[in-house]
């Protein structure tokens, strides 16, 4: 597959087209266990294709598509088969995608521009709903081409991975889609990377509004260009003239929505209408199989582990935003490789078109690979340990939430920070104790942050030519400096130790404003000083209430993944001078803390240049000076999932 990724390095301003592909591997066997009988078969076919087909919709608009089939080597003529299909659908120009890969070894491949983008008619809005409906209907154009077997899959990153869900659920029971395989994918896009906190994410959300509005534009001419038999020149001008409408009834309108408050700002129809969290009981109950890939850096890191918990909790007739337990049963018709990946690196140093071949092998030939039949289908990346383990539910059962509150310092490791605060297991005893804190507008962009929604560019410019990685990544202690940080840190961990789950920061604090911006980052401290970012979470003050029905708690009640409603109606002004609770959710990760090693959190109130409250929000944020609390009755905390490293030591058979 020429992945997505390929499309975007995004350095400054500028918006570059770089190359990407899968690193190459072989996938083995768990240790101990026979290899598998499944093989990948060899490249037997030569590839023809053909290019701008049109495929006209319900509504008259014709979308395009590029049809790649299997021809005999000897005579260049297309083989017979028949050869199952697998359906891809983009938004980032179909001249781009397409690969030999799954049509060298007996697959049709069909790559589809949604509509309005690329050379297909109409205007492009971001997941309309129509385009769930073309989906349906190319899926039954593909299930019907000359050769086929009838039966279809679908794969593809991001977009088009999102776009799988909401085809799929559109399609019903009995469709031809007979398995999914969707990259670096969305569960709930408001809360995954449109906002955080209930801030809106300008760093991804501009990249992104620039890159599709230029290649919404550049791609009709181009695709035309590349096809000039195809018949679709002579419709060049509608179809730029179609696409320009987008621009403005789209891309402008919805920044101006978000940043005046309008509808995109909360939380409701328009998200809900777009999320595969509210299709995946569908997608289930309509017997659709699905092996989905995360990273931990990923622009949906927070939503990966929560579709492999809701297909599974679907599976099992559990309520599908509930966290699993740990007895329930598994399917390996769900499955998820959550790697140590930003969204324009997934799947590097892991051969995925092996993986994808085994899947779709296995759904829609019926080969009888055993890749089904798991009884660990959640294949973890550890961060720092550097190795793969397989598990079967999440949150990890073995890892047990553990509260550690905010305390005061000196922590003895070296943290820059003004305050320089403990994380201690203990509550507090004393009758008072807080640290001071202001609202800058502005942090240090030395930060993991920066470079996750940014989609890692640096990071994959970097690797393809050979560079060192970028150093804000693997030390952020610029950013813990200043009046608007504080850092808290827990003592040495004696033993490997697992720190694997969601995680909650709950904030007392008090405001002279009337709103509050929280950042939580933590981090893994090394004996050196040097502090690893692993992952992060924020949260607007005024949208500090909690939906308890969907929030997910440790022991006593205390939160683990808080779940904010994020609507209009829910919007809260904080009490100024008062003290206040605040639940940040701060994103999942697994990661390994070596011996000697700690976890610190930071607390900032802005996170530069990711977030960016919108006027109305700021309005209520400037001048903020707040007092966090640290003391009996107002007693700060995060809440850990942590496990010994040896209680997670299943080995990965898929993720070489």
């Amino acid at each position: 597959m020429r992945r997505w990724r390929g499309l975007v390095v995004i350095a400054v301003a500028a918006i570059v087209v770089a190359a990407g592909a899968a690193v190459p591997g072989a996938a083995s066997a768990a240790a101990g266990a026979a290899p598998p009988a499944w093989q990948p078969e060899a490249a037997t076919y030569g590839v023809g294709s053909t290019s701008n087909v049109g495929v006209t919709m319900a509504d008259g608009t014709v979308l395009r598509v590029d049809v790649h089939f299997p021809t005999d080597p000897a005579t260049g003529k297309a083989a017979p088969g028949p050869f199952p299909v697998l359906l891809t659908q983009t938004p980032y120009g179909k001249e781009a995608l397409g690969d030999s890969y799954f049509v060298q070894r007996g697959y049709l491949e069909v790559v589809a521009d949604v509509r309005g983008t690329g050379d297909s008619g109409g205007s492009w809005g971001l997941f309309d709903p129509a385009q769930a409906s073309d989906g349906a209907a190319l899926v039954r154009w593909v299930a019907r081409l000359p050769h086929s077997t009838g039966a279809v899959g679908l794969f593809g990153e991001s977009y088009m991975g999102i776009n799988q869900f909401l085809t799929a659920a559109r399609l019903g029971p009995g469709s031809p889609v007979k398995a999914l395989f969707p990259v670096i994918s969305a569960d709930d896009i408001y809360r995954d990377t449109a906002l955080q906190g209930g801030i809106p994410d300008t760093e991804f959300g501009g990249l992104y509004l620039g890159l599709t509005g230029a290649l919404n534009m550049a791609n009709p001419p181009l695709e035309s260009a590349a096809a000039p038999n195809s018949g679709s020149g002579a419709t060049l001008a509608s179809v730029e003239a179609q696409h320009a409408q987008g621009l403005a009834t789209y891309h402008a309108a919805s920044l101006a929505n978000t940043e005046s408050g309008g509808d995109q700002a909360y939380d409701g129809a328009y998200w809900a209408a777009r999320n595969p969290a509210d299709v995946l009981s569908k997608i289930v109950s309509d017997g659709i199989p699905a092996f989905l890939v995360g990273g931990w850096y990923d622009l949906f890191q927070r939503g990966e582990p929560l579709n492999y918990a809701g297909l599974q909790n679907a599976w099992a007739h559990r309520p599908v935003g509930a966290p699993m337990r740990a007895d329930q049963p598994v399917t390996g018709r769900y499955q998820l490789m959550m790697g140590p990946w930003y969204h324009l690196t997934a799947g590097q140093g892991v051969d995925l078109h092996r993986v994808q071949l085994e899947w779709f092998d296995t759904w829609l030939r019926g080969e009888p690979t055993g890749m089904g039949q798991t009884r660990t289908p959640l294949h973890l990346f550890q961060l720092g340990s550097n190795r793969w383990t397989d598990a079967a539910t999440w949150p990890l059962p073995q890892a047990r939430p553990t509260t550690y509150y905010l305390s005061a310092g000196p922590s003895g490791s070296s943290a820059p920070s003004t305050n320089d605060g403990t994380l201690r297991p203990g509550r507090p005893a004393a009758s008072s104790g807080s640290d001071p804190v202001l609202f800058t507008g502005a942090t240090n962009p030395c930060d993991r942050q920066s470079e996750q929604w940014s989609m890692g560019a640096l990071s994959l410019a970097t690797t393809s030519a050979g560079l060192p990685g970028d150093p804000c990544t693997t030390d952020d202690r610029a950013l813990q400096t200043g009046p608007n940080a504080l850092t808290y840190t827990t003592g040495a961990f004696g033993t490997p130790t697992v720190l694997g789950g969601p995680i909650d920061a709950t904030i007392y604090a008090t405001s002279t404003t009337k709103d509050a911006e929280w950042v939580a980052t933590v981090e893994d401290v090394a004996p050196s000083g040097a502090s690893t970012p692993l992952t992060a979470g924020a949260l607007l003050g005024s949208f500090r209430a909690v939906d308890a029905g969907k929030s997910w708690y440790g022991s006593g009640g205390v939160p683990l993944l808080p779940y904010h409603p994020y609507t209009q109606a829910s919007a809260t002004p904080v009490t100024t001078g008062s003290v206040t609770r605040f639940d940040v959710e701060v994103f999942p990760t697994v990661a390994v803390l070596a011996p000697g090693h700690r976890l610190r959190v930071t607390v900032t109130t802005s996170d530069t240049p990711h977030l960016g409250p919108t006027p109305a929000q700021l309005a209520n944020l400037v001048g903020g000076a707040y007092q966090v609390q640290r003391n009996a009755r107002a007693a700060s905390f995060v809440e850990l999932p942590l496990a010994p490293a040896a209680s997670l030591a299943a080995p990965c058979g898929l993720c070489h």
